[in-house]
């Protein structure tokens, strides 16, 4: 009788042990840190990049820019220097997705406001339209908050190689004027070293709590 409960005793000790080794594994393999892809133009569909590009497989970043936001002043790459940021392109008279992308943007702006790690990017794709006065009513109407969150306006023919050649965000209009652009529901995810490390359906509430856990992630790389 002792000498079964001295086996039971061990086997429930080795059995114990085996488990806990087991679910620690199990936490460590569920816990990996994955880091988030680079991406290239050859990995983007075609018909959202330039052609003078759609060959290149590395080194791809954010192209130097100058613009204006809804303030009138003057944003460049280095307001972004050191910063994770969202990106999209949108315009203010829009009435299909971008008051959904906008809300979205407006619900990342709110999870990320105290982060000052973190910014947003909206790019205007008809300036001729969105100048700065518009943009301000635009800004104040869906609660942009600036110090987070700039609306762009600038030269059309700027804009579309940032969409096009940076971003690889937007399709060409071929049927419109030169550089007319037709943008999409893209939100992308730009890391501190210019690269795109994601894309995601700024229409989509899943997206967008994946677009936030990619931060996450960002962050810990960084």
């Amino acid at each position: 009788m002792v000498s079964s409960f001295k086996e039971y005793k061990v086997f429930a000790i080795v059995f114990g042990v085996i488990s806990l080794i087991i679910m620690f594994l199990i936490y460590n393999k569920l816990n990996v840190y994955k880091p988030l892809p680079v991406y290239q133009p050859t990995m983007v569909s075609a018909v959202l990049v330039d052609s003078t590009i759609q060959h290149k497989k590395k080194y791809h970043k954010i192209a130097d820019f100058s613009l204006t936001n809804q303030n009138g002043e003057t944003i460049t790459q280095n307001d972004y220097v050191n910063k994770i940021y969202v990106a999209d392109f949108f315009f203010t008279t829009c009435r299909t997705i971008c008051p959904i992308m906008t809300t979205n943007m407006a619900a990342i702006q709110k999870e990320i406001l105290n982060d000052d790690e973190v910014m947003l990017l909206s790019h205007s794709v008809t300036p001729e339209i969105d100048n700065v006065a518009q943009l301000k009513r635009y800004a104040k109407e869906k609660g942009v908050n600036s110090k987070k969150w700039n609306l762009v306006t600038g030269n059309k023919r700027d804009i579309y190689k940032l969409a096009r050649k940076s971003y690889l965000a937007v399709k060409d209009n071929g049927n419109g004027g030169p550089f007319d652009m037709i943008h999409t529901e893209n939100f992308m995810l730009i890391d501190k070293k210019r690269q795109i490390r994601g894309f995601y359906d700024g229409t989509n509430l899943d997206d967008i709590d994946r677009l936030l856990d990619d931060i996450k992630i960002l962050k810990q790389e960084n």
